[in-house]
């Protein structure tokens, strides 16, 4: 790139670098900001949406399309469905098999629509801070949108879902970060983790080699992306192809690191399963066993959505460019989320105890932690998790879990049961760290300081995992000497490194 150029300026008045975006418009063939998506297969019925308009303020110069199941109950479910690059509402309606569960599992569907306006391959903009930021731009207009769906069709706040692909996963695990307090889960099909990118030079490395950033740091980004004190959040699908090369799979690495933090469970999934169209799922439970997270990989399959037409209960869609025959994966993130009503997809039920809040460590030694919490009203006793994994139940609102590891990290949840042994809403996660580590120091390249893990790369420059601290260019050159001094926390210590 190494030339400037003038910038130019949106009609939503943002300036932008015209030479990035252009380059970036042309990269993989105009597969620009993950994937310029194109329209194909049979086009939706105009009888088959609806446009809604007077929604709010609407700051991101969105339009409103929905999709009514004939004769759909109030206090039914809500699925917003969040299109790619140069696709539209009618696009996105007409293949990506949403309106068939719909109708078979009554709940509405609404369906945002960005335009060249606003962008101009009309993707949604999810690596710009003012249109992906709780409250501003294009994210307030869907969620102004929910609030319409809500009021016109009386749909449960408690199910409300957002699903897209591409540039629309993109913003939809931004909307899940942003607003936990409205959606009770979320589907990100070949998409990129939450704030990945706040601006658009970083949106290309995000595509394609995201930042190896450590769970905490990624799920530190969605904490505070969410209102301060929010301790429920949404449950997550993650779709990706593993012959992505538009986004690539990293991001899905990436995504459930960022999740499964959130959520204060580990990495090891619960338990794998293989689908049909070569899928494996991996299911992360929440402390009450149901998963909290799901990881749909898809062997050999590209960049788009994964479709399986056919009359079949299990299928959907339409094939094409960017939606591509392996398995319908409506029908799955449908059933996840409980829209089924067989109760058996792991989605959020309303009822029970709320969870705990202000969940703190108060202390630790070598091989103990002490924790403690708000009292529940109505709570019995509580379980005490290390890592998704009950340890322990107390009576009272603090616990000290004892024969840890010396110098280990853990993370810890609590959750409140009541009278019936009914166990209620986990809380947010709190780490922990031991005490007695005993630093080590490492000297290296930059290449081989990120391939051991010690380091991450972001834009071909190199930085030390944990600290962050900048080392220059990711090469075989540049060495740098860094000093572990905690479990997974680097330091730059070139000076001079005792351990």
């Amino acid at each position: 790139m190494g030339q400037s150029h003038p910038p130019l300026r949106t009609t939503k008045g943002r300036r932008v670098v015209g030479g990035v975006r252009r380059w970036l418009t042309a990269a993989a063939g105009a597969l620009a900001l993950t994937g310029g998506l194109v329209a194909v297969g049979p086009q939706a019925s105009a009888a088959g949406l609806t446009q809604v308009t007077g929604f709010g303020s609407n700051p991101g110069n969105l339009t409103m399309h929905t999709y009514i199941p004939d004769g759909l109950p109030t206090g039914a479910p809500l699925v917003v469905a969040l299109h790619g690059c140069t696709q539209s509402a009618s696009d996105y309606y007409a293949n990506s098999g949403w309106p068939k569960f719909a109708d078979s599992y009554d709940f509405a569907l609404v369906f945002p629509q960005t335009t060249s306006a606003n962008n101009s391959n009309s993707c949604f903009n999810w690596f710009e801070k003012g249109d992906s930021t709780r409250g501003q731009g294009e994210a307030l207009s869907i969620k102004q949108m929910v609030d319409k769906a809500v009021s016109l069709y009386g749909s449960d706040t408690r199910r409300v879902y957002v699903t897209g692909l591409s540039a629309g996963a993109g913003m939809t695990a931004n909307m899940l970060a942003a607003y936990p307090d409205v959606f009770a889960g979320g589907s990100i099909d070949s998409g990129l983790p939450a704030y990945c990118a706040t601006a658009l030079s970083a949106a290309y490395t995000c595509m394609y080699s995201p930042p190896n950033k450590t769970p905490a740091q990624w799920g530190d980004l969605v904490r505070s992306a969410a209102p301060a004190g929010t301790t429920s959040w949404p449950r997550v699908a993650i779709w990706q192809g593993t012959a992505d090369t538009t986004v690539k799979p990293a991001n899905a690495t990436e995504l459930l690191d960022q999740w499964t933090d959130v959520w204060g469970i580990g990495q090891t999934p619960s338990r794998t399963k293989s689908l049909s169209g070569g899928t494996t799922l991996s299911e992360y439970d929440d402390a009450s066993g149901k998963p909290a997270v799901q990881v749909y990989s898809i062997s050999g399959m590209t960049h788009g959505l994964a479709v399986d037409p056919g009359s079949g209960p299990e299928q959907c869609g339409t094939a094409g460019t960017y939606y591509l025959d392996t398995i319908c994966s409506s029908y799955h993130t449908a059933r996840f989320w409980g829209l089924d009503g067989a109760g058996d997809g792991g989605g959020q039920t309303p009822g029970g105890l709320p969870a705990p809040t202000g969940l703190t460590l108060t202390g630790t030694t070598d091989t103990t932690a002490t924790l403690s919490w708000g009292t529940v009203s109505g709570a019995a006793s509580y379980h005490v998790y290390r890592g998704g994994t009950k340890v322990g139940t107390t009576m009272s609102a603090s616990y000290t879990d004892t024969g840890l590891a010396t110098g280990s990290t853990y993370s810890y949840t609590v959750a409140a049961v009541d009278a019936a042994g009914t166990v209620g809403a986990v809380s947010a996660s709190v780490s922990a760290t031991t005490t007695g580590y005993t630093p080590t120091c490492h000297t290296a390249s930059n290449y081989d300081h990120v391939a051991a893990g010690r380091a991450y790369q972001s834009g071909g420059y190199a930085y030390a995992t944990g600290s962050g601290q900048a080392m220059g260019l990711w090469n075989t050159f540049t060495t740098h000497t860094l000093k572990q001094t905690a479990p997974g926390y680097y330091v730059v210590a070139d000076s001079g490194c005792s351990a």
